[in-house]
């Protein structure tokens, strides 16, 4: 065996001892979808998918070439402009994916003079951004303004990003976005906010940064991701024109990855649309997480994300095989995906739930997770009940 199958191996080993092995696996036909990010059902909504067959026709399968040879098209200005109207943003940059558009924006903001101060629980696509930058970093305490406050007090360097989810991806919880934008204000920092499980949801599907009224902000800039609430593919930042000018000439997944593919770009325009005209779709997807919540014993989140702590990250894995087996998809987050280092099953709420199935599945819910605390080790672990 070569240096490198043995330390690939070795890997394997230690992931199957800690209980972290993932799989990609198609999800079988008829199991109830409380797992994927579709919160208002707009992957198959009939004009989103009219959308996107009108722009495979006219523009093909792909882009091309990067968005600066022949990549951009009109779907691209179009995306752009409906982005800007549903969020309130003065420009908006549209990328291949939301990992791309963060990394993107944060390596295109940093550098030895920029601080950026970044919540605990922030993605993993702004943990790698973060890396790229160059930038000095310092990590606060989850909706720790007051350290926020402290680290930008305390800088050296003449600038500072601070970085955060407006509803975060793992507890579902809200920034407190307020505040931290008076925070970047006093102190002449650049807030991003990452609105990938905001966008669509939080403030009438208009984003928690419109909701708290920073749309205008100039110390706030967004990313977002069309992937989740818009039912397609892609992500974008949006901010001031001056931003967009700088990371077309300096964003690297920007400047050197082929461009959004045009039926994911005209697909997420007419989402957009969608979400716009039609405020109670968000309403229906706050109304089944209450259900979701109400019915595993957990505090209702800020978004479509529900998240019931497990007692460890075997006993999240297994409660979701079991799950699965009996045709409820739920999600399953262990280390590294938890900050937090509590193993959970997250449920996500959407629009289209038929309420009898999702009554039968959270009925199912309870009963296995009930199995698995009663199961697991004797430890207290704080949001578990048996």
């Amino acid at each position: 065996m070569t240096a490198l199958g043995a330390w690939l191996a070795d890997r394997a080993r230690v992931r199957r001892a800690r209980s972290m092995v993932r799989e990609d696996r198609p999800a079988p036909e008829g199991a109830l979808d409380l797992a994927s990010n579709d919160y208002l059902g707009l992957s198959r909504d009939a004009r989103v998918l009219a959308a996107a067959r009108e722009a495979l026709d006219r523009f093909g399968a792909g882009a091309r070439a990067s968005r600066l040879v022949v990549g951009t098209t009109p779907v691209h200005r179009r995306l752009e402009g409906e982005l800007c109207e549903l969020t309130g943003r003065e420009s908006a940059l549209v990328f291949s994916s939301g990992y791309a558009a963060n990394t993107g924006l944060l390596a295109a903001l940093g550098d030895p003079g920029t601080l950026l101060v970044t919540d605990a629980h922030v993605h993993a696509s702004l943990v790698d951004g973060a890396r790229l930058s160059r930038s000095p970093v310092t990590v606060v305490g989850h909706h720790d303004v007051a350290a926020v406050r402290a680290a930008l007090a305390g800088r050296r360097e003449p600038r500072a990003v601070v970085v955060v989810e407006s509803v975060y991806s793992v507890l579902g919880d809200a920034a407190p976005l307020a505040e931290l934008a008076a925070a970047c204000r006093e102190h002449d920092a650049l807030l991003v906010v990452d609105e990938a499980h905001g966008l669509g949801v939080a403030g009438n599907g208009r984003g928690a940064v419109h909701a708290a009224g920073l749309a205008g902000d100039e110390h706030v800039a967004v990313t977002v991701t069309l992937s989740k609430a818009l039912g397609a593919q892609g992500g974008a930042v949006l901010g001031p024109e001056a931003l967009r000018e700088h990371l077309v000439n300096t964003a690297r997944p920007f400047v050197f990855d082929t461009g959004l593919a045009p039926a994911p770009a005209a697909a997420a325009a007419a989402a957009c649309r969608v979400v716009a005209a039609e405020p109670a779709l968000p309403a229906a997807v706050h109304r089944h997480a209450r259900t979701i919540a109400a019915g595993c014993g957990t505090e209702v989140s800020a978004g479509a994300v529900q998240s019931l702590p497990m007692p460890s990250a075997a006993a999240a894995a297994g409660a979701a095989e079991r799950l699965r087996a009996r045709g409820v998809l739920v999600g399953c987050f262990r280390p590294p995906s938890v900050p937090d280092g509590v193993s959970r099953l997250r449920l996500t709420a959407r629009t289209d739930l038929d309420p009898d199935a999702l009554a039968a599945a959270l009925g199912a819910v309870r009963e296995v997770v009930r199995e698995a605390v009663a199961d697991a080790p004797r430890q207290t672990l704080r949001g578990v009940r048996p």
